[in-house]
């Protein structure tokens, strides 16, 4: 005779059990999803900032041992605010000094272009071509058009909002991350202490190792494919190098894009003879990269199938568009990472040998520390929650009394 607690004992009762958690876990997994895509402008902030801080925490640390780390935040976010701001800068005034040049050539290059149209085995007129531009220039003007603009606007002061509080964030983690992290470990129970603290030196390593390492392959790339455009003279060379460096920062996919966008604009403005060359130009560049710079410099900041990467790609652009495609791979291995460390596959173990004195020179608070944090700040709850039990208990006889 089968009970119902036996029913969970066979194979099949532990398959179910497995079913029921896995659909508990995913759907965990979408309320999450949902709630980050619902909040946005709130939770894109916090995790772009997130990513910047780590990768900026080992400069923060050297400036640490020199100056307090309130100016240490002020240095190191500061001095990112102008290398940022100096590219921007440097990029605009590069497409400005070349436009002349590229509309002339643009001009040259769509008449070439409509020349080969012209020699097909097809004709396509040229009423066809006015039709064509009056058809967009109909869409321009319409209604449909206009609506679109008014959601672009909204969209505009979403990104301001955003941006202003990424910076405001980007500030705070910088000054204060450490802090942060300790009080978050005061609420977690003493036995899972280790893993917690495995988990966020992960994190740190993980996604500052993948934007250092993504920006150094990003520069080579951006350089080797500048310095040909421009032995090419072919236009906006500067320009489109940091459009190399941007979209390197897609893994995969990004560094192909701006070879193809490249490529276009050879053949536009120089011909198809510089456009090949420019072509085998970012093949070469692509395979160097991937072959040999890349695992080298992200050998452990990325540790990921290629399916696993073109899968997280995927659904970060469902889910976040371009942003999302941008945050999906590094946030895929630092979850991956934590897997591994709550399931013992990677735990690292404690160092007794470690000097505290010297880690704690590095401006950066050893496992000793925070641990010693929170264990303080727990102490200090249960002294107020006893304090409050004794008054609590003193205060019926008092009653009494009167």
């Amino acid at each position: 005779m089968h009970t119902v607690s036996g029913m969970w004992i066979d194979p099949l009762g532990r398959i179910a059990t497995r079913s029921v958690q896995l659909l508990v876990v995913v759907i965990l997994a979408g309320a999450v999803v949902y709630t980050l895509l619902r909040l946005s402008v709130i939770a894109l902030p916090i995790l772009i900032a997130l990513i910047l801080s780590c990768a900026l925490w080992p400069l923060v640390r050297l400036l640490r041992k020199f100056m307090s780390p309130l100016l240490a935040a002020w240095t190191v976010f500061l001095g990112s605010l102008l290398v940022i701001g100096g590219i921007g800068t440097a990029l605009v005034y590069s497409v400005l000094a070349e436009w002349q040049t590229l509309v002339d050539r643009g001009v040259e290059g769509f008449n070439k272009l409509q020349g080969m149209l012209n020699r097909l085995p097809w004709n396509i007129s040229e009423d066809q071509i006015d039709q064509a531009v009056s058809q967009v220039t109909g869409f321009l003007t319409s209604s449909q058009f206009g609506a679109g603009a008014l959601s672009g606007l909204s969209a505009a002061g979403n990104f301001f909002t955003g941006l202003a509080l990424l910076l405001v964030i980007l500030f705070f983690f910088l000054k204060d991350g450490d802090r942060i992290w300790a009080f978050f470990l005061s609420w977690m129970p003493d036995h899972q202490m280790h893993r917690w603290l495995s988990t966020g030196g992960r994190t740190v390593e993980t996604l500052g190792g993948y934007m250092r390492g993504t920006a150094t392959v990003a520069a080579v790339d951006a350089i080797a494919i500048t310095v040909v455009l421009l032995i090419l003279r072919v236009p906006l060379a500067i320009p489109l190098g940091v459009v190399v460096f941007m979209s390197s920062f897609i893994p995969l996919i990004g560094a192909t894009f701006a070879g193809i966008l490249a490529t276009l604009i050879a053949l536009v403005t120089n011909g198809p003879v510089i456009a090949l060359i420019v072509l085998g130009a970012v093949i070469v560049v692509n395979q160097l990269e991937g072959n040999f710079l890349q695992p080298v410099v992200m050998a452990h900041a990325l540790n990921l199938h290629a399916l696993v990467i073109l899968l997280s790609l995927a659904a970060g652009t469902v889910l976040g568009g371009l942003v999302g495609a941008v945050l999906a791979v590094p946030l895929t291995a630092v979850a991956w990472g934590i897997v591994k460390i709550w399931a013992d596959r990677d735990l690292p173990e404690l160092d007794p040998g470690a000097d505290p004195e010297k880690e704690a020179a590095a401006g950066e608070p050893t496992a000793a520390q925070v641990l010693a944090h929170a264990e303080s700040n727990v102490s200090a709850s249960a002294h107020e929650a006893d304090a409050m039990h004794a008054a609590g208990s003193q205060s019926p006889p008092e009653k009494s009394e009167k």
